[in-house]
């Protein structure tokens, strides 16, 4: 279920994301966060789910983002699909018209867990290893 002009549509052939549309004006000052309609409603399948995520163009030339990316969307959810954007440029206001497209909607498969409380876990090689474990990141010169 949509409004008018607000179908997700995917840019290329063989594209994971579809773009979801801004469904109303806004304006984000610096650092500012809204949450923005986009007209659409959805009845996904059980055993998907469906992944809200930032379109990288607007990240890398506008500093716009989403707050909880990704947002999910439950198969159960039935109501309308919004997205909380946050402007992180420090200095410049962004304009979001009626029909921009705001963010991409994944819808991808999923295996639900069965959680059980024990006493120790097995043990890996990379065990308790957590933030920043793995490597790859610059380090410090002073």
């Amino acid at each position: 279920m949509v409004s008018p002009g607000q179908l997700p549509t995917y840019a290329h052939p063989g594209d994971a994301g579809a773009d979801l549309r801004a469904a109303e004006d806004v304006v984000l000052r610096p650092g500012e966060r809204s949450l923005v309609g986009t007209g659409v409603r959805v009845a996904l399948p059980s055993g998907y789910v469906g992944l809200v995520t930032p379109r990288s163009g607007l990240a890398a030339r506008h500093g716009l983002s989403i707050v909880n990316a990704p947002g999910v969307v439950d198969s159960g959810y039935r109501g309308e699909i919004k997205v909380c954007l946050i402007n992180l440029d420090p200095e410049k206001p962004i304009s979001l018209s009626a029909g921009d497209r705001i963010a991409q909607l994944v819808v991808i498969p999923f295996v639900g867990a069965s959680f059980t409380a024990v006493d120790t876990l097995d043990d890996t090689p990379r065990g308790t290893g957590g933030y920043g474990s793995t490597g790859g990141f610059s380090t410090s010169t002073e």
